[in-house]
C-alpha cells in the first residue's frame, strides 16, 4: 500500500469535509520517514530527542511514544501532556530559562530524567526542592557558546541571551552547581542555533558543541553520561529552498563525530530537534469564502489567517515576509495560474498568508494548502485574536483519519 502522503490531497479534501476549515493535517508516515533517514544518516552517533514545543499534540506524542528515545519539554505545561501520552519522565528532560518553582516541584517528584540548568539561580532552586523531597535531581548543565556560525534562522548564543550559561563564565559557574549536594550532573547540553538550511553551518557549530564540551568535561573531570547536541536542522519553507541532505553531513562531520565518539565511549550523544521531523508532515488547510478585485489585485480571502497559522503569515521570527510553499487542493490543471494575494479573515492589514502567489485562478470555496505546518502551528498562533473559529488538527495514519484536536473554542 503505498503511504498516505503520496496522496495528500484526497486526505486534506477528505479532512476538510469531515472535520470543517481551517484544519491542521499531519502525516505520520512522512514523520516515520523522516526519522528513518535521520537514523540511516547519523544514528551511529546519535540518540534522538524531540523538542515538544515544535508539536505538542497529544496524540502525535503517544504515536511517537514507541519510535523516538527521549522527548525534551519547555514548561510544566507540556510535561503534563507527555504524561498525558504515556511518556516515561525519566525519558523527558526540561530546557527553559524561566521555570517556576511550582513546575520544578512537579517534575523533579514525578521522577524528570534531566533538568537542563540554564542559570545558578535555577541550580539553586532545584537543590532546594531535591533537597525538601529527599531526593537527588540529575541535570544537564545548558552552556551558551561565545559564537554561532552564520547561517541559522536564529540563534541563541553567540551574544546576550537568556539561554544557558555563558562559556565565558562556565569556569567560575559550573564548580558552583556541581557542589549542590541535591543535585548530579549527567552531562551537558547546547542548543545555539536553529533552522538552518547549510550543511556546512551545521557541521561547524556540532564541530564547536564538541570543543567545548571536552573542554569542560576535561575542566571539571566528569565522565558524562549525556551530551546533547541541538541539531539546528532547517527545513524549506519557502520555494526555492533546497532540502538538507543528511548524508552530506554525516559524511563531513563524521570523521570528527567518531574521534569524539573515542574519547567519550560511555557517553550517550543526542541529537535534540522537533521542526525537522514534523514540520513537513503537516498541512494548514483553509478554505476560500470571498474573492474580490482591488486596484488590480486579486485577493483570495480565506477562513484561517494569522490567527491559525502565525509562521505563514511572517510574522513569527520572519524578518522580511516570503511566502510559504502553498497549493490549490484537488486542482485538475484547468485553470490558468495568475498571480493573486491570499489573506486571512481578521480585520488586520498584516493577516496575509501569500502575497503575489502564483496559483491556479481562485474562487469562492476552493482550498488551499501551506506546506510545512506539521511545526509551530496552532500552539505558536494567536488563535483567540478575533474569536474566529479555532482549527481542527488531523492525524492521517496508514489511510486512516482521526480528528486529535487539542485546543478547542
Amino acid at each position: 500500500m503505498s503511504p498516505a502522503s503520496a496522496d495528500p490531497d484526497r486526505h486534506l479534501a477528505a479532512a476538510a469535509d469531515r472535520f470543517g476549515t481551517p484544519a491542521y493535517v499531519y502525516f505520520t508516515d512522512v514523520i516515520e520517514t523522516r526519522l528513518a533517514g535521520l537514523r540511516a544518516a547519523l544514528g551511529r552517533w546519535f540518540a534522538v530527542s524531540y523538542a515538544v514545543k515544535s508539536n505538542p499534540n497529544p496524540a502525535l506524542l503517544d504515536w511517537m511514544r514507541d519510535r523516538l528515545d527521549y522527548l525534551d519539554i519547555s514548561s510544566g505545561g507540556e510535561f503534563g501532556l507527555a504524561r498525558q501520552a504515556g511518556w516515561d519522565p525519566a525519558l523527558v528532560s526540561f530546557t527553559g530559562p524561566a521555570k517556576r518553582e511550582a513546575e520544578l516541584r512537579t517534575v523533579i517528584q514525578a521522577g524528570l530524567g534531566e533538568l537542563v540548568v540554564e542559570s545558578l539561580r535555577e541550580a539553586r532552586l532545584a537543590d532546594a526542592i531535591a533537597a525538601e523531597l529527599g531526593l537527588v535531581q540529575p541535570i544537564l548543565i545548558r552552556i551558551a557558546p561565545d559564537r554561532v556560525p552564520k547561517g541559522f534562522g536564529d540563534q541563541m548564543a553567540g551574544r546576550p541571551s537568556p539561554f544557558g550559561i555563558d562559556i565565558e563564565d562556565a569556569a567560575e559557574i559550573l564548580p558552583r552547581i556541581a557542589a549542590l549536594p541535591h543535585l548530579r550532573i549527567a552531562g551537558l547540553h547546547i542548543y545555539s542555533g536553529t533552522q538552518s538550511l547549510k550543511p556546512q553551518a551545521i557541521c561547524e557549530n556540532w564541530s564547536i558543541f564538541m570543543a567545548v564540551f571536552a573542554e569542560l568535561c576535561d575542566a571539571m573531570g566528569l565522565s558524562p553520561e549525556k551530551l546533547v547536541f541541538g541539531s539546528g536542522l532547517g527545513i524549506p519553507y519557502h520555494p526555492g529552498d533546497a532540502a538538507l541532505d543528511l548524508e552530506q553531513i554525516a559524511a563531513e562531520i563524521g570523521p570528527e563525530l567518531d574521534g569524539f565518539q573515542a574519547r567519550f565511549p560511555s557517553t550517550r550523544l543526542i541529537l535534540e530537534l522537533g521542526r525537522y521531523l514534523v514540520g513537513p508532515a503537516g498541512y494548514f488547510v483553509t478554505r476560500v469564502v470571498s474573492v474580490k478585485q482591488s486596484r488590480g489585485s486579486r485577493i483570495a480571502i480565506c477562513d484561517g489567517g494569522l490567527n491559525g497559522n502565525l509562521a505563514a503569515s511572517g510574522n513569527f521570527g520572519m524578518v522580511l515576509r516570503r511566502n510559504y510553499v502553498l497549493h490549490r487542493v484537488g486542482d485538475p490543471g484547468d485553470r490558468a495560474e495568475e498571480k493573486q494575494d491570499i489573506s486571512g479573515p481578521l480585520c488586520t492589514s498584516i493577516d496575509k498568508l501569500g502575497g503575489g502567489v502564483l496559483l491556479p485562478r481562485l474562487d469562492e470555496g476552493d482550498l488551499l494548502a501551506i506546506h510545512a505546518g506539521g511545526a509551530y502551528g496552532p500552539t505558536a498562533s494567536p488563535l483567540h485574536f478575533i474569536s474566529h473559529p479555532l482549527p481542527a488538527e488531523v492525524l492521517v495514519t496508514g489511510g486512516q483519519l482521526r480528528d486529535v484536536t487539542r485546543i478547542r473554542g
